[in-house]
């Protein structure tokens, strides 16, 4: 037996849902609490394995997407698979008219993406090996990471608070208006200094003649990138019109999934990727992504939003794959990132340490979740 193949026994599903004491909000909505539904998978060896599934939207979400992994996890237990990457194919490929049936494109991705990076952690853990050395030999102690989730409400008090604590690169929500939104940037832009990265995400929120009004008030502010200003869907010909207008690279990805990656990697629309490794393809999918992103001299920035599994997941991913790429970290307060990552991500002057243990390089301390188990289910053999 290889180091990759595995026959799993039973998967469990853990549903959470802590409050937050402030609102992040995000151009689409705001949330009120933090979802998430872990995964722990276990196999013939008695080895385990986390994962994690999207569950940040709606807000009623996380609970059936819980579900939904034990419905699923029965296709995959009991089985023996030569690596994550094959029962990853497999899956997806039985799927495929459940898709079709139920139009839960996102939810059913999202539980096979949460099923995939257990079975890579899994697998990384009875190897003895940290996860981003399954996927290359590449030697790297560390990765950059930027400030994720800045509020619309003096966003520069909040950024300049992170700068303190060792971050150097900033991303802020926008689609609040043209004004408001512009406002922002100045103000971060002129109390962070100019050698901070600043980065924006507008969440699919312009339109065309909007989008170009921003990018041309922002050239100034030397943004690293402008993240989806467009609707995913929007016309191909008013992408390619906003690319040419703007001096701010466009970013995009992580509402992506299978071919549409290969499309954006085609073109020089999009210069910065960013898919979301629990909302489609796991490691899997997403390894290869990064890598060809990476040679194809794009950046390869994760798109992170959830709990500490999906962070450790995207930390090993972009370790592993290197280039100008820089990980997306959520500085809020969040148990669910807390309770797996504790104290093993300090931020140093804008990077942190690529965890050297085996697998994910840490597990979720349920003990921590446990009062705010909204529902949890097992499959087994």
């Amino acid at each position: 037996m290889n180091d990759l193949t595995f026959t799993l026994v039973s998967i469990e599903a853990f549903c959470i849902r802590v409050p937050v004491k402030m609102p992040i909000k995000v151009a689409f909505g705001t949330f009120r609490d933090r979802p998430m539904v872990l995964l722990r998978v276990v196999d013939d060896q008695g080895a385990e394995g986390w994962g994690e599934v999207w569950a940040n939207w709606p807000a009623s979400g996380a609970e059936h997407r819980a579900r939904l992994s034990i419905d699923l996890g029965e296709r995959v237990v009991g089985k023996r698979f030569d690596s994550p990457e094959q029962m990853f194919a497999q899956l997806n490929k039985e799927l495929e008219v459940l898709v079709l049936q139920t139009l839960e494109v996102g939810p059913i991705a999202q539980v096979l993406a949460g099923i995939d990076i257990a079975c890579w952690d899994l697998v990384a853990r009875r190897a003895n090996k940290a996860l981003h050395h399954l996927i290359s030999q590449r030697e790297v102690e560390h990765v950059p990471v930027y400030v994720t989730g800045i509020n619309p409400d003096q966003p520069e008090v909040f950024a300049a608070a992170r700068q303190a604590e060792g971050f150097r690169s900033f991303k802020l929500k926008t689609g609040f208006g043209h004004a408001v939104d512009v406002r922002n940037l100045q103000a971060m832009r002129e109390v962070l200094g100019d050698q901070a990265e600043l980065t924006c995400d507008s969440n699919q929120n312009l339109q065309l003649e909007d989008a170009k009004a921003f990018v041309q008030a922002i050239a100034p502010l030397n943004l690293a990138w402008l993240e989806e200003p467009l609707r995913v869907d929007a016309p191909a010909s008013h992408w390619q019109e906003l690319a040419k207008l703007s001096t701010t690279p466009l970013a995009g990805g992580e509402n992506f999934h299978a071919a549409q990656f290969d499309q954006a990697l085609e073109n020089s629309v999009l210069q910065v990727i960013q898919p979301d490794i629990t909302k489609w393809g796991g490691i899997s999918g997403n390894a290869m992504v990064a890598k060809h992103t990476v040679a194809a001299g794009k950046r390869y920035c994760p798109h992170y939003f959830g709990g500490g599994v999906s962070l450790l997941a995207s930390l090993h991913v972009l370790a592993a794959v290197g280039g100008a790429g820089v990980l997306e970290f959520d500085a809020h307060p969040n148990l669910g990132r807390e309770a797996v990552v504790g104290d093993l991500l300090p931020v140093r002057d804008g990077c942190v340490p690529v965890p050297a243990g085996p697998g994910l390089g840490a597990v979720p301390d349920l003990a921590q979740l446990m009062d705010h188990q909204t529902w949890t289910g097992r499959v087994k053999v």
